[in-house]
């Protein structure tokens, strides 16, 4: 059994009646209760206190994944934007146009295939754009 201290407090009259109350029940003592509630109240100030060490840096992360959630969201409007521009100014194929369905498939896979170099390389397109335009 640990050592246990002894600790003289004082209570307010209604806080001592409520303690009375919950003694009341059989195998229940003032000390267990009043040991459990110091342990409780310890346990949610160390809760605050890694709250303390470390919400900021947990709002530092949120706001970071926000501000992706929305380049993502600007990204998918633009491409999308893109796409509807380029289907109305392009005329559609022919039905019997073969060759220019042909030409159209290689076109596709060689975006395909170099979507997935990009990706894969983990270099931004857009910024060499950018730098080779200075």
């Amino acid at each position: 059994m640990a050592e246990r201290i002894r600790h003289q407090l004082y209570l307010s009259r209604p806080v001592s009646d409520r303690l009375e109350q919950l003694a009341a029940r059989p195998g229940v003592c003032k000390s267990a209760i009043l040991a459990d509630a110091v342990v409780a109240w310890l346990d949610r100030r160390g809760a605050s206190e890694l709250d303390d060490r470390f919400g900021m840096r947990l709002d530092r992360i949120s706001a970071a994944l926000a501000r992706l959630e929305r380049n993502d969201h600007v990204l998918l409007e633009t491409l999308a934007l893109f796409v509807r521009y380029e289907l109305a100014v392009q005329p559609p194929l022919a039905e019997n146009d073969a060759a220019g369905r042909a030409r159209a498939a290689k076109r596709f896979d060689a975006f395909v295939i170099q979507v997935g170099r990009q990706v894969a390389t983990g270099k931004a397109s857009i910024a060499a754009d950018r730098d080779g335009a200075k």
